[in-house]
């Protein structure tokens, strides 16, 4: 599957985020997330006690759909416009929201981004202090929040694996629970119409992953080793997870690509419960106020628990801001490329050679030149996207077919594909156009084919029109590594500035999200091909592939060190990522310019930095409340903080304040250029003693001047902390966004916030 689906975070990948309001209207129902928060005559003591509670609110039974402890005070019931209303009236409601859908949005990462320890010899375990790949994510549990797993595929192989932490209290959905085991330690379903009606009330159907998306996330996060992986012959290597020797919990609540948030909010409430330190959450829906995302509380839950959250920045790029999943305290995460190929490549009849990608390279792929054409000469509207039908009528028997890319959600690529075979095409080749610049993305088509980039692909229509007779070979050329640039920004990585709040940077950090290769629960590829035995794996992109790899990477800090709170992880994650790519130089976008910070943010994930940062900027949940009071309401931060917050009794904190691993500074249009804007940081020492840092600036628009004081940290214990304020002048008369760095270097670390 491809295209541009209204589906999970990946490209199954592309999507256009759609959220689509189950909202009841007169007497029909619907289900609702209804906040509320206790009198002072009434306290729930238990879980038990709070459910019941919840019940108090509606008309009758059964109407309850998910009973929330830890995401939300409140719950998810179904409900008629006219009882909403008689619900809002009672004592205790603060607010309620009509569910929606959100949508879903590796061989060789772990080496790519530097973790490239061996997996260990069979029979044996990894040490939790041993480096890279090895121990990577020892202790620590990863909670998968998709559309469930497929618990036989090896890279959920224990081999090695010790049983989980002593506070995992999970459980295993499926049949007799005998399928979990020491590295899938739970998996359960919290979809509320997934039941077994042959089976007692409320029993939950298996957590089965019918669509590919959780097994493919879970293994990429933390699989296990598994030697020999590859997709149709590509990519051959041995598969693991960043975080190999973490347990992993997955939670169902998509059955297919789409998730009602109101499911959602219940796996990440269970998530919390069953002891989970990471979760991974690979779907998203639009952009909207804090307290009217469900998702946005659930998550702020989390982190007031201790528990990191990894979230999809979305794949609505190259569109200026079009990034999801942005509150300050989730991890949100682009995609980028890495310097791997599955190569085909395009050889014209005058001698021109254009590299692209596929899955599907059979060995039999014959070097004769075949006659090429372009779909849009049939003179059928919209042909030129190779639709169902549109190639009706239209002589492509033998020859290799150019196929625009695009057309719409039911028009993916691998459909192109069979339309040309289905009309005895030879093969095809899918030209980019200007939006998806350099981003080529390896499918498992249906034919010999060849995805290339935008400017091949003018290359590849010029020369159809210059010739009467034009001709064409597309060339399996294998898996190519070492490929530059590398990395680079993915065209549908969705880009800043954030909507709702634009004085923080977003997204935080960028990690490989383009061509992954991760568990797959069938074949994929044309039935000719299925000559390949089990394990089962697949590649594909989107932000989806990018955010495990930093839930892993969060699980590998975790593991060395285990008291962080969610913040400084972050904070280490931020202030240590690349910003340059594998040859030193800037990092690209899709059209091979430099990539601004609404696209890279921070940078480019780097582990084994992240793992030592040497200083973090942390922050408390209480801060976040103040940050909170300088956007909302006292009643909108109360839904969030799942208390009542009265805001005039709190200090309100500006955005550029909060103590954030970035620094965003916004001035308004009549901003007196001669008045500076002071940001005040707080940097914790969680590096060697004692220890000096000194400040360094990078800007490269001298029209704004940046200073910091004081230009000299000195650390004499662990833990301890120093404040420094950043000085900024906006100057007259310089570009409409400035962008620069202050690093902090010492003899051991460099640490630089954008």
């Amino acid at each position: 599957m491809d295209g541009f689906k209204l589906s999970l975070l990946s490209f199954l990948p592309f999507v256009f985020v759609l959220a689509i309001a189950v909202e009841a209207t007169g007497d029909e129902i619907g289900t609702f997330i209804v906040h509320v928060q206790p009198q002072e005559s009434h306290v729930a003591a238990t879980a038990d006690d709070r459910k019941e509670w919840y019940k108090t609110f509606l008309p009758e039974d059964g109407r309850l759909v998910h009973a929330y402890h830890h995401v939300a005070s409140g719950f998810a019931a179904r409900l008629t416009r006219q009882e909403l209303d008689a619900v809002s009236a009672m004592p205790g409601f603060v607010s309620a929201v009509p569910d929606q859908t959100h949508t879903l949005q590796t061989t060789h990462t772990p080496q790519f981004l530097g973790l490239s320890a061996p997996p260990p010899p069979q029979g044996k375990r990894w040490s939790s202090s041993s480096h890279g790949g090895s121990g990577a994510g020892a202790g620590v549990i990863v909670g998968v929040i998709d559309t469930g797993v497929f618990p036989d595929h090896p890279s959920f192989s224990d081999a090695g694996m010790p049983p989980p932490p002593a506070k995992w209290k999970g459980h295993c959905d499926f049949n007799g629970g005998s399928v979990c085991n020491n590295k899938l330690i739970g998996a359960r379903t919290f979809i509320a119409n997934a039941t077994n009606s042959s089976s007692s009330y409320g029993e939950r159907l298996p957590p089965v992953d019918d669509v590919g998306h959780g097994t493919h996330t879970a293994s990429t996060a933390a699989g296990a080793a598994v030697p020999g992986a590859h997709v149709l012959g590509q990519g051959l290597g041995v598969a693991a997870g960043i975080a190999p020797h973490a347990h992993v919990a997955v939670y169902k609540v998509c059955p297919n690509e789409s998730c009602a948030i109101s499911d959602i909010l219940a796996g990440v409430d269970a998530a919390i419960a069953d002891g989970c330190d990471v979760i991974s959450i690979s779907i998203g829906g639009p952009s909207v106020p804090f307290h009217e995302n469900p998702v946005a509380v659930g998550t702020f839950g989390a982190m007031e628990k201790g528990v990191f959250v990894s979230m999809a920045a979305g794949n609505a790029g190259p569109n200026v801001s079009s990034v999801i999943n942005d509150a300050p305290w989730m991890l949100t995460v682009a995609a980028s490329t890495m310097d791997r190929s599955i190569r085909t490549t395009v050889r014209l009849g005058n001698g021109l050679y254009f590299d692209g990608e596929s899955l599907y390279q059979p060995n039999d792929s014959p070097s004769t030149f075949y006659p090429l054409v372009y779909a849009g000469a049939s003179g059928k509207p919209s042909a030129e996207f190779c639709g169902n039908g549109s190639l009706d009528g239209f002589d492509v028997r033998g020859k290799i077919v150019v196929c625009e890319f695009g057309g719409g959600p039911n028009i993916t690529r691998i459909i192109k594909g069979a339309v040309v075979q289905s009309a005895g095409g030879a093969g095809m080749i899918l030209p980019n156009h200007f939006p998806e610049g350099y981003t080529t993305l390896a499918e498992a088509h249906v034919l010999p084919a060849s995805h290339v980039d935008y400017v091949a692909g003018l290359a590849i229509k010029a020369y159809i029109n210059s010739t009467a007779n034009p001709v064409a070979q597309i060339l399996p050329r294998g898996t190519v590594l070492g490929t530059t640039p590398a990395p680079a920004m993915a065209f549908f990585s969705s880009r800043g500035p954030s909507v709702q709040n634009p004085g923080i940077l977003k997204p935080d950090i960028t990690g490989p999200g383009v061509n992954v290769l991760a568990a797959w629960p069938f074949q994929v590829g044309p039935s000719s091909a299925q000559v390949f035995p089990a394990p089962t794996f697949n590649i594909i992109s989107g932000t989806s592939m990018s955010t495990p790899h930093l839930s892993g990477v969060a699980a590998f800090i975790k593991s060395r060190h285990p008291h962080w709170s969610p913040a400084a992880i972050k904070s280490a994650i931020m202030t240590t990522a690349d910003i340059t790519d594998r040859s030193g130089n800037q990092i690209l976008d899709e059209q091979r310019a430099p990539a601004n910070f609404f696209a890279t943010g921070a940078g480019h994930v780097n582990p084994e930095r992240a793992a030592d940062p040497g200083l973090v900027y942390d922050i408390a949940p209480c801060d976040y409340v103040g940050y909170l009071c300088g956007l909302y309401t006292s009643q909108e931060v109360s839904v969030i903080a799942r208390r009542p917050v009265n805001c005039s009794a709190v200090a309100a904190i500006p955005e550029h304040q909060l103590n954030y691993p970035s620094i965003s500074v916004r001035f308004p249009r009549a901003w007196n250029s001669s008045e500076p804007v002071l940001v005040r940081r707080t940097a914790k020492n969680v590096g060697e003693v004692p220890s000096e840092y000194y400040a360094a600036v990078d800007m490269l628009d001298t029209t704004v001047t940046v200073r910091v004081f004081p230009r000299t940290l000195r650390f004499t214990g662990v833990n301890q902390e120093k404040d420094f304020t950043v000085v900024v002048w906006p100057g007259q008369g310089g570009a409409r966004v400035v962008q620069g760095a202050v690093r902090w270097v010492s003899e051991t670390h460099t640490l630089h916030s954008k």
